[in-house]
């Protein structure tokens, strides 16, 4: 049976539809992706912790859910919101449907709604928070305030978690990489592995003295969800990293952290970048790539220190997409060069990153 739903905004507009998955009210922060593709790395990627996401595409999960491809073990966000979805998925490779999905991690959906007019309020307003409730409703002036009250806090450390410190590398001849989980992405090791680097991974509440302890040739600072400026420890761990010279690579949350621990700002943007289709220029060679983004904060490039340059500057809105460091071997980016946006895209970061932990230079900025 088709139970009826319904999102309702902190602006108190109410978009009806029908509810898939779990069966709980939820609150959250409503965001869209335009993303056409890959809809288990969003199901799957931390960055969408305390979010509730919006599939611009009008017709999710018809090739049904693969462990395989997921970027984590298990979502993060609080709804999952889309046109329609697909009932009977056909795919080789396909492992089971969308609703059974996500009814078993206990995450609620909604389809059956304009998510056109949902994005475009969205777009035009900013991103807002929201509420996910079953059955026929009306909202009161008392439950908008407590829908506008929601904030995501706490969010690393609720998807990094606790894990046993890396205390020994096995393959002594390869490049060694300390990634420091802040919600990482799966990819971002695979690619480091495909490369031949081992990887550890830290939690993120690892301290600078607990990784140079295991004397890593590199440092992978990842992506991961909320506030950058909420992770104070992590930022002042994170300076004390830098000045060790340790050749380091950020992605995302990374690339945030990376800035303001050296000084720079940032701010939260009005509906982010999340998508398979975001157009960045490289300064230095002024050529443009389109990348896989998700993101709601951006470091504000004007606040950046002497001894730091943009180095990639998003095409659209002229935002800070990646850094270059004068000071110290080390650089980051705002979008994800792991997402494979396509057959030529920005995955050459890593061999840059290799190239650097082999005493190799960073490329130049302008």
């Amino acid at each position: 049976m088709e139970n009826r739903a319904c999102l309702v905004l902190e602006n108190g507009m109410t978009f009806a539809g029908k509810a898939f998955g779990a069966a709980e009210d939820v609150t959250g922060e409503v965001v869209f992706t335009t993303a056409m593709t890959g809809y288990l790395e969003t199901l799957t990627d931390p960055s969408y912790y305390g979010q509730m996401v919006v599939q611009t595409f009008p017709l999710i999960g018809n090739y049904g859910m693969i462990a395989s491809d997921f970027e984590s073990q298990k979502p993060h966000m609080r709804a999952y919101i889309v046109r329609d979805w697909c009932q009977e998925p056909s795919n080789f490779r396909c492992e089971g449907d969308l609703d059974t999905f996500l009814k078993a991690q206990d995450i609620p959906g909604l389809y059956g709604i304009d998510t056109r007019a949902l994005t475009r309020v969205v777009r035009e307003h900013g991103v807002m928070n929201g509420r996910l409730i079953h059955g026929d409703f009306w909202p009161d002036a008392a439950m908008l305030k407590e829908i506008g009250n929601y904030r995501v806090v706490d969010a690393v450390r609720s998807v990094s978690g606790h894990r046993a410190r890396p205390s020994a590398w096995k393959r002594p001849d390869a490049l060694h990489v300390a990634l420091w989980d802040f919600g990482a992405k799966a990819n971002i090791q695979r690619e480091l592995e495909k490369r031949g680097c081992e990887v550890a991974v830290f939690p993120y509440d690892a301290t600078a003295e607990e990784i140079l302890r295991l004397r890593p040739d590199g440092l992978m600072l990842s992506n991961g969800p909320g506030d950058p400026a909420e992770n104070t420890g992590i930022i002042e761990q994170l300076r004390l990293l830098c000045a060790e010279q340790l050749p380091t690579f950020g992605i995302c949350l990374g690339h945030q952290l990376l800035a303001l621990s050296q000084g720079a700002q940032t701010e939260k943007m009005k509906y982010g970048h999340r998508g398979a289709n975001q157009p960045v220029r490289e300064t230095a060679t002024g050529r443009v790539f389109i990348t896989s983004q998700n993101h709601g904060y951006a470091v504000k490039a004007d606040t950046l220190p002497e001894q730091a340059a943009e180095s990639w500057i998003n095409a659209n809105d002229g935002t800070c997409e990646g850094v270059a460091y004068r000071n110290m071997p080390a650089f980051s980016v705002q979008f994800h060069p792991e997402a494979a946006a396509g057959p030529l895209d920005t995955g050459f970061l890593f061999d840059r990153f290799v190239r650097l932990m082999k005493g190799g230079n960073t490329y130049a900025v302008k």
